[in-house]
């Protein structure tokens, strides 16, 4: 990133601020490259770690567990959640119910879970495993003798066209919204993360789904099909409905956040199981157990590798007094590997007992969207298997995000199994 002029001068400009804000340096190649070890280097540090600018960072996995599920934790007003908030045409604030506080958060969640209920969610497998083959088929084809790139072939594609399905998204709009969850899913990071590029191509994306969503939603109200748009556009429990505004923000949020999840599970499972011969071998031999093995990747190198939660009020973890108002960072990708709860926890072993995964989060803001995100990588996972898949590099290409850990590329040399 290139400095312009001084009112372009941003945080990420100052190298001390990071040093400061954080126990890593979030734009150092070998941190995306391995973030794990440095992760061990802060778990060893104790559980609880305070930066120099007062961040309260947890690497180990009973900490994170427990604020997760601890209600006196949660979102707060602060900035680093503000940036997501957007404005209604009456002046009316409104933020994503995933990044809401009980009691709204209750409230919304309740309305919208039924659409990634795991009995409709199970409904799409067969049309998961279609997507899949035809996908694999078309890239094969384009290839040649070339290698795929399975990020753009398989990860996007896949998930968005089954979001875009479930929600009711028109077939000729799919890959446009591909595109905008995309860009929305790059600026998950606070935006003095990014570049003032990513940031504005964000906030664009955001606007372009929500005008988008708001016609969609007024045609289905006056004439409802059989989609999520339309089930959440009648959806009242209670007598509470979701606002207009309200309606459009769920619209973006599912589509957007879904998508990027489902995106890095499918790629970073499929990296982790290439660089593990022993371990393809054992899946293709209990294909059965496909369910247990995608629960092992999201442990092994999980999409989502950091939570932040602001203390609602005074509180204690691990012993160490924690003030109301204080920000926490809860690294999800250190947690994961805790070997106070995983044994050889830095080896991808899919006939692991499956249990007590972070992966998607936990208590009242576990992922609403897991079953959807399951689903798809088992589905994608079970139909690569059935390929003899090489990497045609060591090192694949990183996004250099710090929530979302994420592959840029997978090239693969994929030829039939004999």
């Amino acid at each position: 990133m290139t400095e312009t002029s001084s009112e372009s001068e941003t945080p990420q400009m100052d190298p001390d601020f990071f040093t400061a804000l954080l126990p890593f340096d979030p734009f150092d190649p070998g941190f995306h490259a391995d973030p794990y070890s440095v992760y061990r280097t802060v778990r060893e540090k104790g559980p609880v770690v305070r930066t120099p600018m007062g961040l309260v960072v947890l690497a180990g996995h009973a900490e994170c567990a427990a604020v997760l599920r601890d209600q006196r934790f949660g979102w707060g007003d602060g900035a680093s959640v503000a940036e997501h908030f957007s404005q209604a045409p009456d002046g009316t604030v409104v933020r994503p119910f995933i990044f809401m506080d009980p009691p709204d958060h209750t409230r919304i969640r309740s309305l919208v879970s039924s659409a990634f209920a795991a009995r409709r969610v199970d409904g799409l497998r067969a049309r998961a495993a279609e997507l899949v083959a035809e996908l694999l088929e078309t890239a094969r084809a384009e290839a040649g003798d070339a290698p795929v790139d399975l990020m753009s072939a398989v990860a996007h594609p896949l998930p968005a066209i089954l979001l875009s399905e479930l929600l009711g998204v028109p077939a000729e709009h799919h890959e446009r919204f591909r595109k905008l969850s995309a860009d929305i899913a790059h600026g998950l990071d606070p935006s003095f993360f990014l570049t003032p590029e990513e940031v504005a191509r964000r906030d664009s994306a955001r606007a372009e789904l929500g005008e988008y969503f708001a016609g969609l939603a007024a045609e289905r109200r006056a004439k409802p099909a059989e989609d999520l748009i339309s089930e959440l556009v009648a959806a009242e429990e209670d007598g509470e409905r979701l606002s207009d505004h309200e309606l459009l923000v769920t619209f973006t949020l599912l589509l957007s956040a879904g998508y990027a999840t489902t995106v890095n599970l499918i790629g970073n499972g499929t990296l982790a199981l290439l660089r593990a011969p022993e371990q393809l071998e054992w899946l293709r031999a209990n294909p059965e157990e496909v369910a247990g093995a995608v629960e092992e990747m999201l442990r092994y190198d999980p999409p989502v590798q950091m939570i932040s939660r602001t203390a609602l009020e005074d509180v204690e973890v691990a012993g160490t007094p924690i003030a109301a108002g204080e920000q926490l960072m809860l690294m999800i990708g250190a947690a994961s590997r805790d070997p106070a709860v995983y044994d050889d926890p830095d080896s991808l072993l899919l006939s692991r007992p499956v249990g007590r995964n972070l992966g998607f989060g936990l208590g009242a803001h576990f992922c609403v969207g897991a079953p959807m995100a399951r689903l798809t990588a088992q589905v994608a996972v079970s139909a690569l298997t059935g390929f003899e898949l090489s990497l045609e590099t060591e090192e694949p290409s990183r996004a250099p995000y710090i929530i979302m850990r994420g592959l840029r590329e997978l090239p693969v040399r994929v030829a039939a199994r004999s």
